[in-house]
Protein backbone atom coordinates (compact mmCIF):
# COMPACT_ATOMS: atom_id res chain seq x y z
CA UNK A 1 0.00 0.00 0.00
CA UNK A 2 2.88 2.61 0.82
CA UNK A 3 4.43 1.46 -2.95
CA UNK A 4 1.17 2.44 -4.36
CA UNK A 5 0.87 5.90 -2.50
CA UNK A 6 4.10 6.54 -4.06
CA UNK A 7 4.39 5.00 -7.28
CA UNK A 8 0.78 5.33 -8.60
CA UNK A 9 0.07 6.72 -11.83
CA UNK A 10 -3.32 8.08 -11.06
CA UNK A 11 -4.88 8.68 -7.24
CA UNK A 12 -8.31 7.63 -8.40
CA UNK A 13 -6.62 3.77 -9.29
CA UNK A 14 -4.21 4.31 -6.74
CA UNK A 15 -7.48 4.56 -3.97
CA UNK A 16 -8.74 1.78 -5.57
CA UNK A 17 -6.03 -0.37 -5.09
CA UNK A 18 -5.54 0.52 -1.32
CA UNK A 19 -9.25 -0.67 -0.61
CA UNK A 20 -9.07 -3.90 -2.69
CA UNK A 21 -5.73 -4.58 -0.75
CA UNK A 22 -7.51 -3.61 2.59
CA UNK A 23 -10.68 -5.74 1.64
CA UNK A 24 -8.45 -8.72 0.85
CA UNK A 25 -6.27 -8.33 4.02
CA UNK A 26 -9.66 -8.07 6.27
CA UNK A 27 -11.56 -11.27 4.46
CA UNK A 28 -8.25 -13.61 4.77
CA UNK A 29 -8.47 -12.81 8.37
CA UNK A 30 -12.03 -12.64 9.24
CA UNK A 31 -12.06 -15.88 7.34
CA UNK A 32 -9.14 -17.95 8.83
CA UNK A 33 -10.25 -17.20 12.30
CA UNK A 34 -13.67 -18.08 11.99
CA UNK A 35 -15.32 -14.43 12.76
CA UNK A 36 -17.26 -14.39 9.64
CA UNK A 37 -19.63 -16.85 7.75
CA UNK A 38 -19.92 -17.65 4.59
CA UNK A 39 -23.46 -15.97 4.43
CA UNK A 40 -22.62 -12.97 6.87
CA UNK A 41 -20.01 -12.34 3.84
CA UNK A 42 -22.42 -13.13 0.82
CA UNK A 43 -24.84 -10.53 2.52
CA UNK A 44 -22.29 -8.05 3.22
CA UNK A 45 -21.55 -7.89 -0.91
CA UNK A 46 -24.96 -8.55 -2.08
CA UNK A 47 -27.37 -7.63 0.24
CA UNK A 48 -30.20 -9.43 1.94
CA UNK A 49 -31.53 -10.55 -1.15
CA UNK A 50 -34.72 -13.08 -1.29
CA UNK A 51 -34.95 -16.50 0.27
CA UNK A 52 -32.89 -18.52 -2.25
CA UNK A 53 -34.08 -21.98 -3.10
CA UNK A 54 -33.58 -25.40 -1.44
CA UNK A 55 -31.95 -26.38 -4.61
CA UNK A 56 -27.72 -26.24 -4.76
CA UNK A 57 -27.82 -25.63 -7.77
CA UNK A 58 -30.34 -22.84 -8.03
CA UNK A 59 -28.76 -21.26 -5.23
CA UNK A 60 -25.28 -21.25 -6.89
CA UNK A 61 -26.73 -19.67 -9.94
CA UNK A 62 -28.38 -16.73 -8.24
CA UNK A 63 -25.66 -15.71 -6.33
CA UNK A 64 -23.73 -15.58 -9.55
CA UNK A 65 -26.30 -13.90 -10.97
CA UNK A 66 -27.93 -11.47 -8.72
CA UNK A 67 -27.35 -7.79 -9.86
CA UNK A 68 -24.86 -5.83 -8.56
CA UNK A 69 -24.97 -2.46 -10.10
CA UNK A 70 -25.33 -1.10 -13.58
CA UNK A 71 -22.50 -0.01 -15.66
CA UNK A 72 -18.68 -0.39 -15.24
CA UNK A 73 -18.19 2.12 -12.02
CA UNK A 74 -20.99 0.12 -10.07
CA UNK A 75 -18.96 -2.24 -9.68
CA UNK A 76 -16.02 -0.64 -8.14
CA UNK A 77 -17.83 1.42 -5.89
CA UNK A 78 -19.65 -1.23 -4.50
CA UNK A 79 -15.67 -3.21 -3.77
CA UNK A 80 -14.46 -0.26 -2.32
CA UNK A 81 -17.78 0.78 -0.32
CA UNK A 82 -17.70 -2.77 0.85
CA UNK A 83 -13.95 -2.55 1.59
CA UNK A 84 -14.20 0.73 3.51
CA UNK A 85 -16.84 -0.72 5.82
CA UNK A 86 -15.12 -3.74 6.24
CA UNK A 87 -11.93 -2.58 7.28
CA UNK A 88 -13.87 -0.18 9.21
CA UNK A 89 -15.98 -3.04 11.29
CA UNK A 90 -12.45 -4.96 11.48
CA UNK A 91 -10.89 -2.40 13.43
CA UNK A 92 -13.20 -0.92 15.71
CA UNK A 93 -13.72 -4.64 16.69
CA UNK A 94 -9.94 -6.02 16.89
CA UNK A 95 -7.80 -2.61 17.49
CA UNK A 96 -6.18 -0.51 14.39
CA UNK A 97 -3.04 -3.63 14.46
CA UNK A 98 -5.63 -6.15 13.15
CA UNK A 99 -5.15 -5.56 9.14
CA UNK A 100 -0.99 -5.43 9.54
CA UNK A 101 -1.36 -8.58 11.92
CA UNK A 102 -3.60 -10.23 9.45
CA UNK A 103 -1.08 -9.21 6.68
CA UNK A 104 1.92 -11.03 7.89
CA UNK A 105 -0.35 -13.74 9.86
CA UNK A 106 0.03 -16.74 7.13
CA UNK A 107 -2.46 -19.91 6.99
CA UNK A 108 -0.86 -23.06 9.19
CA UNK A 109 -3.26 -25.34 7.75
CA UNK A 110 -5.14 -28.33 10.19
CA UNK A 111 -7.25 -28.15 12.98
CA UNK A 112 -7.56 -24.88 15.32
CA UNK A 113 -6.68 -25.18 18.51
CA UNK A 114 -9.21 -26.88 21.06
CA UNK A 115 -10.51 -28.63 18.58
CA UNK A 116 -12.09 -31.83 20.19
CA UNK A 117 -10.82 -31.19 23.87
CA UNK A 118 -13.50 -31.61 26.21
CA UNK A 119 -13.77 -30.18 29.36
CA UNK A 120 -12.69 -32.15 32.94
CA UNK A 121 -16.05 -32.55 33.97
CA UNK A 122 -16.61 -35.34 31.18
CA UNK A 123 -14.26 -38.17 32.81
CA UNK A 124 -16.77 -38.85 35.07
CA UNK A 125 -14.87 -41.91 35.97
CA UNK A 126 -11.77 -40.95 36.71
CA UNK A 127 -9.78 -41.63 39.48
CA UNK A 128 -9.89 -38.72 41.60
CA UNK A 129 -6.62 -38.25 43.86
CA UNK A 130 -6.11 -35.20 46.13
CA UNK A 131 -3.16 -33.04 45.57
CA UNK A 132 -2.56 -30.96 48.87
CA UNK A 133 0.41 -28.54 49.29
CA UNK A 134 3.60 -30.30 51.48
CA UNK A 135 4.20 -27.25 53.14
CA UNK A 136 1.06 -24.90 53.17
CA UNK A 137 -2.08 -24.55 54.52
CA UNK A 138 -5.18 -22.88 54.77
CA UNK A 139 -4.79 -20.15 57.88
CA UNK A 140 -1.13 -20.07 57.63
CA UNK A 141 0.24 -16.38 56.80
CA UNK A 142 1.40 -15.34 53.17
CA UNK A 143 5.19 -17.11 52.59
CA UNK A 144 5.21 -13.59 50.07
CA UNK A 145 4.11 -10.69 51.64
CA UNK A 146 3.90 -11.77 55.48
CA UNK A 147 0.62 -9.82 56.16
CA UNK A 148 -2.18 -12.15 54.60
CA UNK A 149 -3.57 -15.23 55.48
CA UNK A 150 -3.91 -18.29 52.99
CA UNK A 151 -7.88 -19.21 51.79
CA UNK A 152 -8.91 -22.24 49.96
CA UNK A 153 -10.08 -21.43 46.62
CA UNK A 154 -11.76 -23.92 43.99
CA UNK A 155 -9.19 -26.46 43.17
CA UNK A 156 -7.75 -26.69 40.00
CA UNK A 157 -7.71 -30.05 37.37
CA UNK A 158 -5.38 -31.58 35.65
CA UNK A 159 -6.29 -34.77 33.17
CA UNK A 160 -3.86 -37.41 32.94
CA UNK A 161 -5.02 -40.23 30.62
CA UNK A 162 -3.25 -44.01 31.30
CA UNK A 163 -3.82 -47.20 29.24
CA UNK A 164 -4.66 -50.38 31.06
CA UNK A 165 -5.60 -53.94 29.72
CA UNK A 166 -9.61 -54.70 29.80
CA UNK A 167 -8.22 -57.34 32.43
CA UNK A 168 -5.59 -56.41 35.22
CA UNK A 169 -4.27 -58.40 37.62
CA UNK A 170 -3.49 -57.63 41.95
CA UNK A 171 -0.25 -60.02 42.66
CA UNK A 172 -0.70 -60.38 46.72
CA UNK A 173 2.71 -61.60 48.46
CA UNK A 174 1.73 -63.24 51.92
CA UNK A 175 4.28 -63.19 54.38
CA UNK A 176 4.68 -67.08 55.84
CA UNK A 177 6.29 -67.56 59.07
CA UNK A 178 7.64 -71.46 60.12
CA UNK A 179 8.86 -72.01 63.98
CA UNK A 180 11.89 -73.51 63.89
CA UNK A 181 10.23 -75.82 66.99
CA UNK A 182 7.24 -77.07 65.98
CA UNK A 183 7.20 -75.96 62.58
CA UNK A 184 4.29 -74.48 62.76
CA UNK A 185 3.12 -71.87 59.95
CA UNK A 186 1.91 -68.68 60.13
CA UNK A 187 0.50 -67.07 56.66
CA UNK A 188 -0.54 -63.36 56.31
CA UNK A 189 -4.25 -62.22 55.74
CA UNK A 190 -5.27 -60.76 52.76
CA UNK A 191 -6.70 -57.73 53.18
CA UNK A 192 -10.50 -56.90 53.07
CA UNK A 193 -10.66 -55.44 49.62
CA UNK A 194 -9.05 -58.21 47.64
CA UNK A 195 -12.14 -60.48 48.28
CA UNK A 196 -12.67 -64.22 48.25
CA UNK A 197 -12.68 -65.29 44.65
CA UNK A 198 -10.28 -64.66 41.81
CA UNK A 199 -12.57 -63.01 39.02
CA UNK A 200 -14.00 -60.13 40.82
CA UNK A 201 -17.41 -59.25 39.46
CA UNK A 202 -16.40 -56.28 37.42
CA UNK A 203 -13.96 -58.71 35.61
CA UNK A 204 -16.48 -60.59 34.83
CA UNK A 205 -19.04 -57.76 33.34
CA UNK A 206 -15.87 -56.22 31.20
CA UNK A 207 -15.54 -59.63 29.73
CA UNK A 208 -19.26 -59.90 28.66
CA UNK A 209 -18.90 -56.87 27.48
CA UNK A 210 -15.94 -57.26 25.60
CA UNK A 211 -17.33 -60.37 23.66
CA UNK A 212 -20.97 -59.08 23.05
CA UNK A 213 -20.57 -55.07 22.98
CA UNK A 214 -16.95 -54.92 21.13
CA UNK A 215 -17.44 -58.09 19.72
CA UNK A 216 -13.89 -59.45 20.05
CA UNK A 217 -13.32 -63.20 19.86
CA UNK A 218 -12.37 -64.92 22.67
CA UNK A 219 -9.20 -66.43 21.29
CA UNK A 220 -8.23 -62.26 20.10
CA UNK A 221 -8.66 -61.25 23.57
CA UNK A 222 -6.82 -64.09 24.89
CA UNK A 223 -4.07 -63.05 22.95
CA UNK A 224 -3.78 -59.59 23.56
CA UNK A 225 -4.22 -60.66 27.34
CA UNK A 226 -0.94 -62.81 27.00
CA UNK A 227 0.69 -60.37 25.41
CA UNK A 228 0.09 -58.13 28.33
CA UNK A 229 0.83 -60.10 31.13
CA UNK A 230 -2.53 -61.18 32.37
CA UNK A 231 -3.08 -64.54 30.47
CA UNK A 232 -6.87 -65.83 30.42
CA UNK A 233 -7.97 -68.72 28.54
CA UNK A 234 -10.70 -68.80 26.45
CA UNK A 235 -12.53 -71.15 27.99
CA UNK A 236 -12.23 -69.48 31.37
CA UNK A 237 -13.53 -66.45 29.86
CA UNK A 238 -16.76 -68.41 29.07
CA UNK A 239 -16.94 -69.60 32.19
CA UNK A 240 -17.37 -66.48 34.06
CA UNK A 241 -19.31 -64.90 31.26
CA UNK A 242 -21.88 -67.61 31.72
CA UNK A 243 -21.82 -67.00 35.84
CA UNK A 244 -22.63 -63.19 34.68
CA UNK A 245 -25.52 -64.59 32.92
CA UNK A 246 -26.93 -66.89 35.25
CA UNK A 247 -27.01 -64.27 38.00
CA UNK A 248 -30.05 -62.97 39.19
Amino acid sequence: MARLAAYAPSMSDCEVLIQVLRWHFWLVWTLQEAKLSLKRLRNLLFGNGPTPPTSPVSEASSVLHHPVGAGEGAGESLLAEAGASGAAEAESEFGPGALAAAARAKPTGGHRPGTGRLRADAYEGAERIECRHEELSVGQRCPVCGHGRLYELPRGVEIRIDGHALLSALRYELQKLRCSACGQVFTASLPPEAGEEKYSTRARAVLAIGRYYLGLPFYRLQGYQAMLGVPVADATQWDQIERVADCS
